[in-house]
């Protein structure tokens, strides 16, 4: 298990300096974002000693390193800086947030994983047949459209017709079965962006594991198809699975953002978005490197899940 702990060792490294970089693209890109965000806030009959003042206030005055050594180490200590928008500190912003952003992503996933796996496994086995080819079809359609086209179209056959809300208000008082209701088209919106990918990817490699001599000597002595690919190809064929599986999450983690503006729903990428909107600079910041670790942490998971399931990869000889 020692080569296990180096290569997540060398991982997290990896991890940490590609947060690095994406700490220093996302500062220079709100650096970047035209127009003086002191007058913004003041307005245009703000006078020069004020716009002064506040941007001493706010750091502006300083250069552009020193104010991102001053935003990360400040960010490394939980300390997210206060909102302009709101005059509240973003770490209570983010914290109301993120909870139901979590929320939505496991919900689709308990919906995607099971969905995606079972129709993976029943189109391997039935490779070719009518309901391979109908599935490949659907999982295809489903990911060629954008995820707003998806929630729009969910809104026209469900919402419209009253059978769910086309708009999610949630609360922390909100019961726990009421959320599952109003944060359905939302979660399935997402099943339908990310089941196609996993889906395909269970197929072929059950498809290819098929092929194996051991596989053919499964059936040689009379196995049911169903005995084999369950009990033979699905344990040897996990760690693309859960690789692909794993890098979905990450995507339902930090892709959630257009689905939320759709459906007003009170998660980060609302947040986010919101704060674009306001030129609220520390609040976008804070959200995007949250995002950005998800899904470094996520990847990193799918790596460690993936070698521990791989037996040749724990046996080294």
């Amino acid at each position: 298990m020692g080569h296990v702990w180096k290569m997540v060792g060398q991982r997290l490294a990896l991890g940490v300096l590609t947060l690095f970089i994406v700490s220093v693209v996302i500062f220079g890109a709100t650096e970047l974002l035209p127009g003086d965000l002191a007058r913004e806030l003041l307005g245009q009959s703000a006078t020069p000693e004020t716009l002064a003042a506040l941007r001493a206030q706010l750091g502006l005055d300083q250069p552009a390193p020193v104010r991102y050594w001053n935003w990360l180490s400040a960010f490394l200590q939980g300390d997210f800086g206060v909102s302009m928008a709101n005059r509240r500190p973003i770490s209570d912003l983010i914290s109301a947030r993120l909870g139901n952003t979590i929320f939505l992503a496991l919900y689709a996933a308990a919906l995607a994983v099971p969905i995606s796996l079972t129709l993976g496994i029943l189109a391997a086995l039935w490779r070719n047949s009518i309901f391979d080819r109908a599935a490949n079809v659907g999982a295809l359609s489903a990911i060629s459209f954008p995820e707003f086209f998806v929630a729009y179209i969910l809104v026209l056959w469900l919402a419209q017709t009253g059978l769910f809300p086309s708009m999610v208000r949630i609360n922390p008082t909100t019961e726990f079965g009421d959320k599952l209701y109003m944060a359905f088209l939302p979660a399935l919106t997402l099943t339908l962006v990310v089941t196609a990918h996993m889906m395909r990817m269970t197929r072929a490699a059950i498809i290819n594991l098929l092929a194996s001599p051991y596989i053919e000597m499964a059936r040689l002595k009379g196995l049911s198809p169903m005995r084999i690919i369950l009990r033979h190809a699905v344990p040897n064929a996990l760690a693309p699975i859960i690789n692909v599986v794993a890098l979905n999450l990450a995507y339902l983690i930090t892709g959630v953002v257009v689905v939320e503006v759709v459906f007003v729903y009170p998660g980060l990428g609302q947040l986010m978005v919101d704060a674009v909107s306001n030129r609220d600079i520390a609040v976008v910041q804070a959200v995007a490197l949250i995002f950005a670790a998800a899904y470094v942490l996520l990847n990193l998971l799918a790596d460690v899940l993936s070698t521990l399931s791989n037996p040749r990869l724990l046996h080294r000889r």
